[in-house]
């Protein structure tokens, strides 16, 4: 696995390069924070007795909660991130207690030019808890800065797809 793919600009990225992200515990404070912040006070979060009679036996993590801090440990270089773009096939595969530490394992899945400037890029995200367990996967879009453009990608012998072929747009809606 590649050290940290994140750091470079669209035009350096490879499709498949991937990482294991920094380590982060999930505390007390954490989902008491999270419920104060957001007001998902739901028992199974909140409630340590009722969540002692729940299915899963103990208080867990809100999924959202997961989910954030999971792009949170992302080394983001906002050097090359411009903005996040979306977010999809979010599924939380399993429960994640009190005291779990996650990481986060990231690939680069795709890379779309968009204009001289930007590129889309996807990233797969499996979530794994200390002992390698899948508690979520998502997948993540960004929008990141390309290098300004060479002289060879100006005279049009560079690998960079012709302006004319580009839009800031997907599908009709703008990227940020």
């Amino acid at each position: 696995m590649t050290r940290d793919p994140l750091s470079l600009d669209f035009d350096r990225l490879d499709v498949g390069a991937a990482f294991v992200s920094r380590a982060r515990t999930i505390t007390e404070a954490d989902l008491v924070s999270f419920s104060a912040l957001t007001g998902d006070w739901h028992p199974q979060h909140a409630d340590a007795e009722w969540a002692a009679e729940s299915p899963f036996g103990e208080r867990i993590a809100h999924g959202m909660l997961v989910l954030s801090y999971s792009v949170g440990v992302l080394p983001i270089d906002p050097d090359r991130v411009v903005a996040l773009r979306g977010l999809r096939n979010v599924v939380f595969k399993r429960p994640v207690p009190i005291g779990t530490t996650i990481s986060v394992e990231v690939e680069v899945a795709a890379l779309r030019p968009l204009d001289s400037g930007h590129g889309l890029v996807e990233l797969g995200l499996r979530v794994r808890d200390g002992e390698g367990k899948l508690l979520a996967r998502a997948v993540l879009e960004a929008l990141w800065r390309r290098e300004p453009a060479t002289a060879e990608r100006a005279s049009g012998n560079g690998s960079a797809p012709a302006e004319a072929e580009l839009s800031p747009c997907d599908e009709g809606r703008v990227l940020l």
